[in-house]
Order: C-alpha cells, then sequence, then structure tokens
C-alpha cells in the first residue's frame, strides 16, 4: 500500500470525527492561549486536583473508548491490541491535562492585591 493510500483510508476514519476533533482542537489552543496571555506556565503552577482530574479521564478511557468504537474490552486480546488501548488511553489523559491544567489556573489563580488591601 503506498502512502497516498494510506492517508486515503485515514481520512475517509477520521471523516466522521472531524468536528469533534476541531472542536477539541480549538478548546484546547484556546485555552492554552489565553492561560498563557495571563500568566500561566506550566512547570511553575501545580494543582494536584487537575492532575487527578486528567489520570480519571484517562482511566475513563477504557469504559468509553470501546463503546466509541462499538467495540468490546473483550476484544482487547493481543499485545498489540493492548499497546493501541494504552496509547490510546495515554494520549486522552495527556490531552485532558492540556485543557484541565491550564483552567484550573484560570479558575483558581490569585488575584492582585490593591494597595489598601495591603495595609
Amino acid at each position: 500500500m503506498t502512502v497516498s493510500g494510506a492517508l486515503t483510508i485515514l481520512m475517509y476514519a477520521l471523516a466522521p470525527f472531524l468536528g469533534l476533533i476541531l472542536g477539541a482542537l480549538a478548546v484546547l489552543i484556546g485555552v492554552q492561549l489565553i492561560a498563557r496571555l495571563r500568566g500561566y506556565r506550566a512547570l511553575q503552577y501545580r494543582c494536584l486536583g487537575a492532575n487527578l482530574a486528567a489520570l480519571a479521564v484517562g482511566l475513563s478511557g477504557l469504559w468509553w473508548i470501546p463503546l466509541f468504537t462499538h467495540s468490546r474490552l473483550s476484544y482487547v486480546a493481543t499485545v498489540f491490541d493492548w499497546a493501541a488501548m494504552i496509547g490510546a488511553v495515554i494520549g486522552l489523559a495527556i490531552a485532558a491535562w492540556l485543557v484541565l491544567h491550564p483552567l484550573s489556573y484560570l479558575v483558581r489563580r490569585p488575584r492582585y492585591v490593591s494597595m489598601q488591601d495591603s495595609r
């Protein structure tokens, strides 16, 4: 199979989900951009709640990814199937963290203290 043939098959497989993919990408870029403009830095800000929520979203993928693909978890039988499933769960957790971590910064970021409050 040629590269263009593989890309054609991939586009036909992704076509029904293109709206969801573009919407998720818009949310990811929007939240990251707004948070970074307001001072968010990923390595400086700590939020255990966002980390645990991203982990929970990733692990929830074990339940809903097979439902989304009209499959069952019992069909995941070979090493390659489990590698694909674990890769999807890890990717889902990373994507959730990339949205939830800066979003928690925007919600919980320290407010500026006025000069009257500092006395």
